[in-house]
């Protein structure tokens, strides 16, 4: 039933699944001790891919007009690979605190592309407010020297190009036949043809097994539910509550992760660095925020993380 304003219900959907998303970013890190990042994504996409099958067997659901999309598909997953590709690897590198904060700020790529490629998304006001904010938060928390010490700037700009692959699906997503598809075609293209390249190309990042133990297995375990089911989620709330209020907690995801960040593996998080989080959060609830006729049902073409 769709709703003209979020309730309780979606309050407290919107709040678990930020967090979920959030939590995301550490079983990453897990999953990168038991199996070498490339390879890791792509076996997440693989299984993910065999729970989208058994969703569809379940649900009775029907993944049409594939054959219609194909070259656009191609490069929706192929973008989508980019995408994982340099999150995985900068989640070895660097710390998830920073790496949060970095490919979060999406929204801030994305609204400056869209502002001279598509028709009726240039900056107000308002959104170039929230695009110079979340810049500047971007580049106050890169140069605390507090967080840098547990941090490498080669993840830093791989959690960047992250970042700029994320806004690549949502211009694709926006752009061309994708968009026609129902969600479960959208996602069928992402994980099918990510989980070919990346297990591809994981032989030439060095050995595919590092340590693998049980908290490996379970951050792989969780990434695959999230890369499948959590999307499906995000498309159906969608369906129910306005875009713009679904919108306005994306800044929860970041703050979150930060935080586990701090709580789990003890990374260090100083004053400046929680003002730049700041700078971020706020500079990504101005640009998402919108006159609700305006906003598209599937802005960033899935949920962010």
């Amino acid at each position: 039933m769709r709703k003209d304003s979020m309730d309780l219900a979606g309050v407290v959907g919107m709040v678990v699944f930020a967090n979920v998303l959030a939590f995301n970013q550490v079983t990453i890190k897990f999953t990168n001790a038991g199996f070498s990042p490339v390879f890791a994504a792509g076996v997440r996409s693989g299984l993910a891919l065999l729970v989208l099958g058994l969703w569809v067997l379940l649900t009775g659901r029907k993944i049409t007009g594939l054959r219609a999309t194909l070259w656009p598909g191609l490069l929706l997953g192929l973008v989508f690979s980019s995408e994982f590709l340099f999150l995985f690897t900068a989640l070895d590198m660097t710390s998830v605190s920073r790496a949060s904060v970095v490919f979060y700020s999406m929204p801030v790529w994305l609204a400056a592309i869209a502002h001279f490629v598509l028709p009726g998304e240039r900056l107000s006001a308002r959104r170039a407010l929230g695009l110079v904010l979340a810049m500047a938060g971007v580049a106050l928390a890169l140069s605390d020297p507090q967080s840098r010490g547990a941090g490498d700037l080669r993840g830093d700009v791989l959690a960047v190009l992250a970042s700029l692959s994320w806004a690549g699906i949502a211009l694709i997503v926006r752009l061309t036949k994708v968009s026609t598809l129902p969600p479960e075609g959208q996602l069928f293209w992402q994980i099918t043809v990510s989980a070919v390249v990346l297990t591809g190309l994981a032989p030439l990042f060095g050995p595919l097994l590092r340590e693998v133990d049980l908290l490996s297995l379970f951050g792989l375990g969780y990434g695959t539910l999230v890369a499948s089911m959590g999307f499906l989620f995000w498309l159906r709330v969608m369906t129910i509550y306005p875009a713009s209020d679904i919108a306005s907690f994306s800044f929860l995801s970041p703050v979150m992760a930060v935080a586990f960040g701090w709580l789990i593996f003890d990374e260090p998080v100083g004053i400046k660095f929680l003002g730049a989080l700041g700078l971020v959060a706020v500079g990504v609830v101005l640009i998402n925020r919108r006159s609700r006729k305006r906003v598209k049902p599937v802005e960033n073409g899935r949920p962010p993380g």
